[in-house]
Order: structure tokens, then C-alpha cells, then sequence
């Protein structure tokens, strides 16, 4: 396969051109990577009645599918998954033994036990439960106790520990959520989207894979009370292994969850289905066509120079760029369908930069559709130029941006 990396550093224009003119503008400085024809989605995708959802490989972070995928929402149950996210950081941290031992108050077995009327874990009031079983009570059956439970015995209460929700939905660059109470119980505050979802299941298969097992276990015995793995999947023959399913009135029926076949792991996300049935079928239908229609090939390898960003003021103009990892995308088994690949950054950058640090972001795009979001890191260390050097890039960016504002005022 033929990588033919063309600099066109300049403002991006409507119909996707870049403008090869430094005094256009550097808000948005792009290089285009020319892939060629790869073989890419040409096959259509299923037909699914679901207003939103999302279909990503794993691996590479392809995406396969979207619709509306970055639409808020309300999550309903599937808000657990961030709770689960921040309790497995807890434990895998140490500052939490899953031999702990939390008591059920009566704020958790009223709002979240049994006479919620909701999902529940059937928590005992004034109880004592170990973590490992709280867990497993707010995974397989969705205990929304067993989630208030634990968000209690770490932060002391629910609402400390949402902050601590968020602040991990931000630390993982989640933009269109908000988390309010652990459980997913309805609050007009509480929103999340298709995409964020996806990217706190890959976090959790990432960064947790023992404790991400737990999804897969296919029922839980408490208080002399067996209640099954609400996830549909697990019964599919799909190769799925974990997540979890969500429902309020209002919001229609939602489902997280990720198969593996053949070495190669899916995730796919449901909102807003009309019926358990059509959020399972549609969920089928997208995995089961992610696994038939696609195959991983790697555009570059790990430490492969993919481009270079403009530097101002350094002791040369630009810095070379990398990827922390070899860089893959999932490209159709059939067809043939150019990917182009746009590397952009705020720039000039100003030096100096240091090895390592991110200066840019990939962007692999499959015909219209954004396949590939990632960050680029400078391959060398630039340091700042000599004080001449700057003077000059100084005295030309002045020039430009000179430029750029009376452009600005006869055409605006």
C-alpha cells in the first residue's frame, strides 16, 4: 500500500480543500495523507430501526457505524457503567479492597432496593455486603442499590461520589455527558451519548480486563433471590462477554455491549430503542455485520514518521510526528473506497516541544465518514531557535495576522 504524506498547511475550507497559503490562516493546519484505494465499506449496513447507536472496533477505534451518535440522551441504567468505571479505578488503585465491607443505608434500600420497585439487587437494610458482591449485584442484575451502596461507602454520599463521575468522564473526553446519581434513575440533569458510552466500555475492557469479566457472569444469587444477566447478547452466540442494558419511559430502551470473534472485539452501543426486542435485534444486526464486513489493516506502524507540524520560533521549522502505537483502521473485506487521512493542529506550535508530547491529532475519514480520531505526538525534541529566529518568525506571524484581519474586513 502506497502512503504518500502531502503537506497543505493552511485554513480548512467548506468543501474540505486547504488553502496552501500561510496567510490564510493557521486555526486549522492539515496535512493530507493520501491513502489510495483500500478496500473500505462498501457493503450497506443493516437496516436498524434505533434512532441512535455506534459500532467501533476495539483494536483500532475504527468506527464502523453511527447514528446520531453524538446526541444526549438519557442513559437510564447504563449511566452504571460509569459508576463501574470509578470504582474499578478505586480498586485497581488500592484504596479500595473488594473484601471491603459497605452498609446498605436506608437512603440506598429505599431509592435503589426493593421498595423502589426498580432494579435491584434485593440489598438488605441496615446490611453488610462485601464489595466483590456489590459489585456483582449492581453488574449482572443492574442493582441500582448496589451501585448507591458503593458510591456511599467511598465518597461517603451519592452526590460526592457523581463528582467523581465526571471528573473521569472528562479525564476520558467524554463531551456530551453529565452523571447526576449513580443508579441512571431519571433526572432531566443526567445525559450521556452513543459515543461517550463506547469510550467508557473501551476504557473499562482496557484498563480493568479482570475485573471487566464480571459483565459475562450469567446470574447472581442474593438474598435467596437469583436473578440472570439482563444482557441480551450474552445468549447469542455473538462471542459477547459483558455490559449492560437501560430503560425509562421516556427515554426508550438502551444497551451497551461487545462481542469478540475470531480475535477481533466489537462494541456497540443502543439508545432510544422502541422494545427490548428491537434494541437486541438491532444490536445483533450491527455486530453481526461488523464481524462479516470488515478487516483490520494497519496504515502505519509504531514509531513510523506520519507527518510533520509547522513550529514557530524553533530551531528548525518543523517537528515530525508519530503515534504512540501502530495505527490501524478497519477497512471493508469487499469494495474499494479511498481513506484520507488529515492531520490537524493549532499552529505554528510554538517551540519548544518536547519528545512525546501531543501536538496533533490523526484523522482517517472512510468516504465521508470520520473512521479514526487520534493523537499525534512529536517523534524529536525541537527546541526554541535562536533569538533571531524568533524575531523574524515573530515579525512574519505579525505580518500575516496583519493580513488575515483586513482580509477579514473586505470580505466580511
Amino acid at each position: 500500500m502506497s502512503l504518500l504524506p502531502i503537506l497543505f498547511p493552511g485554513r480548512t475550507l467548506v468543501d474540505g480543500s486547504v488553502a496552501a497559503r500561510r496567510a490564510s490562516g493557521w486555526l486549522a493546519a492539515l496535512a493530507f495523507l493520501c491513502l489510495g484505494l483500500i478496500p473500505a465499506a462498501a457493503q450497506t449496513p443493516p437496516d436498524i430501526a434505533s434512532p441512535q447507536a455506534i459500532l467501533l472496533d476495539f483494536d483500532s477505534g475504527s468506527v464502523l457505524f453511527e447514528r446520531a451518535a453524538d446526541t444526549s440522551s438519557a442513559p437510564a441504567s447504563i449511566a452504571k457503567l460509569m459508576t463501574m468505571a470509578v470504582v474499578f479505578g478505586e480498586i485497581s488503585a488500592g484504596r479500595l479492597s473488594q473484601d471491603a465491607e459497605f452498609k446498605v443505608s436506608e437512603y440506598a434500600w429505599r431509592r435503589g432496593g426493593a421498595p423502589s420497585g426498580g432494579s435491584t439487587m434485593f440489598a438488605g437494610l441496615n446490611s453488610t455486603i462485601k464489595v466483590s458482591d456489590l459489585l456483582r449485584g449492581a453488574i449482572i442484575p443492574s442493582g441500582n442499590d448496589g451501585a448507591i451502596v458503593l458510591a456511599e461507602g467511598i465518597s461517603g454520599n451519592e452526590l460526592a461520589f457523581t463528582v467523581k463521575m465526571n471528573q473521569e468522564a472528562k479525564r476520558l473526553g467524554l463531551t456530551g455527558s453529565a452523571f447526576v446519581n449513580v443508579s441512571g434513575l431519571a433526572d432531566p440533569d443526567q445525559k450521556t451519548t452513543p459515543r461517550d458510552m463506547a469510550k467508557v466500555a473501551a476504557h473499562i475492557i482496557r484498563d480493568y480486563p479482570d475485573l471487566y469479566k464480571i459483565y459475562s457472569e450469567p446470574d447472581f444469587l442474593w438474598n435467596k433471590i437469583r436473578q440472570s444477566n439482563r444482557n441480551p447478547l450474552l445468549a447469542m452466540s455473538l462471542g459477547a462477554d459483558g455490559f449492560m442494558t437501560g430503560y425509562q419511559k421516556d427515554a426508550g430502551f438502551n444497551l451497551v455491549g461487545s462481542a469478540v470473534q475470531n480475535g477481533q472485539r466489537l462494541i456497540v452501543v443502543i439508545m432510544g430503542a422502541k422494545s427490548e426486542k428491537e434494541r437486541a435485534e438491532d444490536a445483533r444486526k450491527l455486530l453481526e455485520w461488523g464481524f462479516r464486513s470488515f478487516e483490520s489493516r494497519t496504515l502505519f506502524e509504531a514509531g513510523q514518521i506520519v507527518g510533520e507540524a509547522t513550529l514557530y520560533g524553533g530551531e528548525r521549522n518543523g517537528a515530525p510526528l508519530t503515534s504512540d502505537g501502530p495505527v490501524r483502521v478497519l477497512v471493508s473485506r469487499t469494495g474499494d473506497e479511498k481513506l484520507v487521512a488529515r492531520i490537524r493542529f493549532d499552529g505554528p506550535i510554538p517551540a519548544p516541544v518536547e519528545k512525546g508530547e501531543v501536538v496533533a491529532r490523526l484523522m482517517v475519514y472512510r468516504g465521508e465518514q470520520l473512521a479514526l480520531d487520534l493523537p499525534l505526538v512529536a517523534a524529536e525534541t525541537v527546541p526554541a531557535g535562536p533569538l533571531w529566529r524568533r524575531a523574524m518568525d515573530g515579525a512574519y506571524e505579525l505580518v500575516v495576522s496583519l493580513l488575515r484581519q483586513g482580509y477579514a474586513k473586505l470580505t466580511g
